[in-house]
This record gives structure tokens, C-alpha cells and sequence, in this order.
């Protein structure tokens, strides 16, 4: 029996809430009509059973809602405040705006945000390996990053907040578009298209993927048109590619405190600000987004930074000191980009840097892949067996095919090539690896019969 049950019982009360006959109830015996007689009837003291059932079930909704608010990690109400965003008046209506203008000098962790400006376009699309980049005016791209009502996408998927960054001059402009109330996104999406107008191409991190292809759907079901695709650098690509292979994944706030060495305190956790935009529209406290906001300008800031972070180590192609690990992901990135110079710069930096190491055995077996791209076996031979002298059990196999082959193929050492091939088992399957062991010892039994003109030597 529940708390409330009991508590129904001690106070008379019956099941569906009529009043129960207890057990001092009697019943009522017919009696001869009396004229009223005014009687004060005292009142009965509250029994301090159900008092204390009263404050018990009180204490345990109090503790449930806590709980409950712990669990899921969502801060309590603050104390009711102003929107973090000022209405201005526009061609297209009333748009909710949030704005700050950054010095020349900001930074954000170790990087310059102005550096961003410094990029080569020629580089970024090669590190992006999109080529219709290299003829973009970075100097006048847009960064943009959305906070929205959820992360399932589709028509019930709102951006209630459209973060927008550019630069004036060597400054970094931070604008933000706030939807106060849902149903109101025509003016902001217009406003959206002009700044699109007169922007270059657009910087975003998983914007190709999210970002963009949810905005386009806003365009079209508020019957706004859409404005024309600008080149998009997406930097979510580049991360993975050059960061792949730290281990630690490429969110942004990761990368953002290992790459940049700058940490939050006090941020919002992303999969928390839905709810907290919902509460917003519940009870109008505009002092609750204000961290949401904070959010947002910091992720703009990120984009900035890291653009110019990335371009300036792969501008460097080794020389700057950094991480074997993004070494090696650099020179993934230049090979890819067929800018093979720069591949080899970065891969005998990473063998430099973790020599013995598996990030440079990895860096060694790329270096031999590129030695033989130009035409010396003998080097590429060279840089394998150097990697097999350190490499991991998992790492043998395929340094021991690629022996094998070049050992075959360009230096037509056959016993060697033979001899690496045996070793060669996990890097194969077994039926490929047992035709290439039989052909090599074909080649080698028909040389060995193969006779030879001894002409003696001259008398």
C-alpha cells in the first residue's frame, strides 16, 4: 500500500474520494423533528499521522524533481532576466540581434583569429582537396554555425539561432539572428540571403552535411527564396583527415582543447540547449539563453582560429614543430593532393618525430610509397626496412608485402621478394598470398635451370 493510499484511509476519506464509515461511525436511528438549536461544534485537531504522511509526501516530490533535474542535467530555472538579443527594426521586420566586434589582436586559445585571413586560397583547397576553392577571396568569407530545436533534421527541425561571423578589416564580427518566437523566421532568413550576397564562400564545421541543407529547407517552407550555394569549406573534413590519428575523435570542443589549447568553463552542453530554447518559449526568461549564445560566438571564434591554425602548419610542410600525429595527417592530405613534395616533408618529419614509434613506422611505409612514386626503389626499400626494424606485430604484415613487391618488381631480387611474401599473411588473403608464393617460386625454379655459356677464360 502507497504513501497516498494511507494517507486517504487516516483521514476518512474511501476509495474515488467519498467520505468512508470508519469504524466509530453508527448508524443514523430516525428521531422526532427538534427545533434548531444553535450548537458550536469545536473543530478536531488535524491527526499528526496524517501531518506527518503530508510533509513525507511533500519531502519526496521535492527529492523526485531534483533528481530528475540532476539526472538529465539541465540547470534550474534562473533568476528571470533580459534576452542576450536587442530587437532592430528591418526592411523585412523585427529581428532579435546579438552582435560584437573583436580587436585585431584576439586570439582564441593560442591561435590569431585575424590569421584566418592570411590563408592562401590555393593551399585551402588543397587541404579541403577541393580545387574550385583556389580561386576564392577568403577575405571575404562568411563562418556560420546554427543552434536549432534538435538534431534529427527535417521540416520540424528549427535553427532558432543563426551565428554569422565576418571580417572588417582585421576585426571579427560576431552577428547573431535569435527567433523569438517560432513562426517568426522570414525576416532572419532574409536577412540570412543579403549577408550570403555579399560574402564570398562559407566556413562551417559539418555545415555540408547539417547546417546548410537544414537553413535551405527553412528558405523553402517560409517561401523565402533561396539564395545562391557559395563555395563551402567544411572544416569537419579537414580535422578528420589531418587529426585522425590523435584517437580522440573530431568533435569541435576536442579539437578545440588540443589543438588550440582552450577550455570552457562554464559552457553548455550542446544536447542540452533544445530544452533550453523550449524553456525560453515556456516562460519567457531570456536570461536562460544567454549561455546558449556565449555557445555559439565561442564555436564561431573556433572556426576562425582553426582555419588559420590548419593553413599555416600545412603552409610549413614539417618545418614548424607539431605533433608526429598531425604530421602524418598532413602528409595523407598532400599525397591526396598530388602535392608530393610537400608529402615527403611532412612524412620524414613525422618519422623524425616518433622515430621507433608507430606513428613513424606509419610515416616510413608513406615515405617508401613515395620514394617509389618517383622512381627510387632503392630508397623506398630502405625506408621499409627501417619501419619493419620498429614496427608493431600488426603493423608487419603489410610492410612485408610491400617488400615483397618491390623486392619482385623493381629491384628483381626474387629470393628476397620470396622471402618477404612467406612473412606477408596478414596483409593478404590466403588464396592471393598463395599465388603470389607460387609464382615467385616458379620464377625462381626456372632460373635455377636455366643454363648458362661458360666460354673459359682466354688462353
Amino acid at each position: 500500500m502507497d504513501l497516498k493510499r494511507k494517507l486517504a484511509r487516516l483521514g476518512g476519506v474511501g476509495p474515488g474520494g467519498k467520505p468512508g464509515a470508519g469504524p466509530s461511525a453508527l448508524p443514523e436511528a430516525p428521531v422526532a423533528p427538534a427545533p434548531p438549536v444553535p450548537v458550536e461544534v469545536p473543530r478536531a485537531e488535524p491527526d499528526p499521522r496524517v501531518v506527518a504522511l503530508r510533509r513525507m509526501l511533500g519531502e519526496l516530490a521535492e527529492r523526485q524533481g531534483a533528481a530528475s533535474v540532476a539526472r538529465r542535467g539541465i540547470p534550474e530555472a534562473p533568476r528571470p532576466g533580459p534576452l542576450p538579443a536587442e530587437p532592430r527594426t528591418t526592411p523585412h521586420g523585427v529581428v532579435h540581434v546579438a552582435e560584437q566586434l573583436l580587436s585585431e589582436d584576439a586570439h582564441h586559445g593560442r591561435a590569431p583569429l585575424a590569421e584566418a585571413l592570411d590563408v592562401e586560397a590555393s593551399l585551402v583547397a588543397a587541404l579541403a582537396l577541393q580545387p574550385g576553392l583556389a580561386g576564392v577571396d577568403f577575405r571575404r568569407m562568411l563562418f556560420l554555425d546554427t543552434e536549432t530545436t534538435g538534431l534529427a533534421g527535417g521540416t520540424g527541425t528549427v535553427p532558432f539561432l543563426v551565428g554569422l561571423a565576418w571580417f572588417e578589416g582585421r576585426r571579427l564580427r560576431v552577428h547573431q539572428l535569435f527567433l523569438r518566437r517560432l513562426g517568426e523566421e522570414t525576416p532572419m532568413l532574409r536577412l540570412l540571403a543579403e549577408r550570403m550576397a555579399g560574402s564570398s564562400c562559407l566556413v562551417t564545421f559539418n555545415g555540408k552535411s547539417f547546417d546548410w541543407p537544414l537553413l535551405r529547407t527553412r528558405f523553402v517552407l517560409n517561401r523565402v527564396p533561396v539564395p545562391p550555394e557559395l563555395p563551402h569549406l567544411d572544416l569537419l573534413h579537414c580535422a578528420r583527415r589531418v587529426f585522425k590519428h590523435r584517437g580522440s575523435g573530431t568533435r569541435l570542443v576536442h579539437l578545440e582543447e588540443q589543438v588550440l589549447d582552450y577550455h570552457r568553463v562554464g559552457d553548455v552542453d550542446g544536447s542540452l540547449i533544445p530544452e533550453l530554447y523550449f524553456r525560453f518559449l515556456r516562460g519567457g526568461d531570456g536570461s536562460a539563453l544567454t549561455p546558449v549564445l556565449e555557445h555559439n560566438a565561442k564555436d564561431l571564434l573556433l572556426l576562425a582560429a582553426l582555419l588559420g591554425l590548419l593553413v599555416r602548419r600545412f603552409r610549413a610542410s614539417g618545418a614548424e614543430g607539431a605533433d608526429p600525429r598531425d604530421l602524418l595527417g598532413f602528409a595523407g592530405v598532400a599525397l591526396r593532393a598530388r602535392d608530393y613534395a610537400r608529402a615527403h616533408d611532412f612524412a620524414r618529419a613525422a618519422a623524425a618525430g616518433d622515430s621507433g614509434g608507430p606513428v613513424g613506422t606509419e610515416a616510413l611505409a608513406l615515405a617508401s610509397r613515395l620514394a617509389r612514386r618517383g622512381g627510387d626503389d632503392r630508397t623506398a626499400v630502405a625506408n621499409l626496412q627501417r619501419a619493419l626494424a620498429s614496427a608493431r606485430a600488426d603493423q608487419t604484415g603489410p610492410l612485408h608485402l610491400s617488400l615483397a613487391k618491390l623486392y619482385e618488381h623493381g629491384l628483381k631480387d626474387l629470393p628476397r621478394a620470396l622471402h618477404h611474401a612467406r612473412l606477408a599473411t596478414p596483409a593478404e588473403s590466403g588464396e592471393a598470398l598463395r599465388r603470389r608464393v607460387e609464382r615467385l617460386e616458379r620464377k625462381l625454379s626456372r632460373v635455377a635451370r636455366t643454363p648458362t655459356l661458360d666460354w673459359g677464360e682466354p688462353r
